[in-house]
């Protein structure tokens, strides 16, 4: 049975990344929209926001567009929940002999492997900004990308499993990945929201994983810039991960 399992999510995994190799205008679409915020957003910012991190505004916000470029990728690599259930795909899956937390879990780590590979295109560009990253710096970097990729890939697909068209998927546009956007403290400090608005960021799974890249990515203004501790960022990811992936896999086995 474990065996089995392991297959499974091996078949999982490398069905979704040869899809995501042969689709080259879906990693270029998804890194659109980073790159236009980056560059258009953060460069015009710049020119009008001094902020008092001690550092430019467009170099502030780069670990929440790797964040960005995360959660896109992650919510909506989920979607092909969606297109196994039209497809019948996913009725053969459940019908294997292999555990539903082995198709979730599969399905969570195509998730995050597209998604790192994305992220670390957009970690790339940090020279462009005037960063300066040391090897072991960017090595950390993709490792809470990974973590961050595995917990927002786990959410998408419990979101996935209770939609059964592409259409009545796209409401998680406005109404999820949006607010969990801006409520992340990407754009500005979450200490420099207003209180109610601050209740939401600290249930925001991304709001720990873009605090922890800030922490990678700017050290030497961590005390400015940081909402949270590292250990305590780390810590809320890897739990809210297993809670996503536990509901999810329980929801599955519900609707087989």
């Amino acid at each position: 049975m474990i065996r089995s399992d392991f297959n499974a999510i091996y078949v999982i995994v490398a069905r979704e990344l040869i899809k995501f190799v042969r689709e080259k205008g879906r990693l270029i679409s998804t890194l659109a929209r980073p790159l236009v915020w980056l560059f258009l957003v953060g460069g015009g910012m710049s020119k009008m926001v001094s902020p008092d991190m001690g550092v430019p505004y467009i170099q502030f916000i780069f670990p929440g567009i790797i964040g960005m470029t995360i959660l896109f990728s992650s919510i909506f690599s989920s979607i092909s929940i969606i297109w196994d259930k039209e497809f019948g795909f996913m009725k053969e899956m459940l019908a294997a002999p292999v555990s539903r937390f082995s198709i979730v879990v599969g399905k969570a780590l195509s998730g995050t492997a597209v998604s790192t590979i994305q992220a670390l295109v957009i970690l790339l560009l940090f020279p462009v900004i005037g960063l300066k990253l040391g090897i072991i710096q960017i090595l950390f970097i993709l490792c809470i990308s990974i973590i961050l990729s595995f917990c927002l890939s786990a959410l998408g697909i419990l979101i996935a499993t209770f939609y059964e068209n592409f259409e009545s998927f796209s409401v998680i546009m406005n109404f999820i990945v949006m607010p969990m956007f801006f409520l992340s403290g990407a754009m500005y400090p979450v200490r420099l929201l207003p209180p109610v608005l601050g209740i939401f960021t600290r249930i925001n799974p991304l709001t720990y994983g873009i605090d922890a890249l800030k922490y990678m990515v700017l050290p030497e203004k961590k005390l400015l810039t940081q909402d949270f501790p590292l250990g305590l960022d780390i810590s809320v990811i890897a739990v809210t991960s297993v809670i996503f992936v536990v509901i999810a896999a329980n929801v599955f086995e519900r609707r087989k």
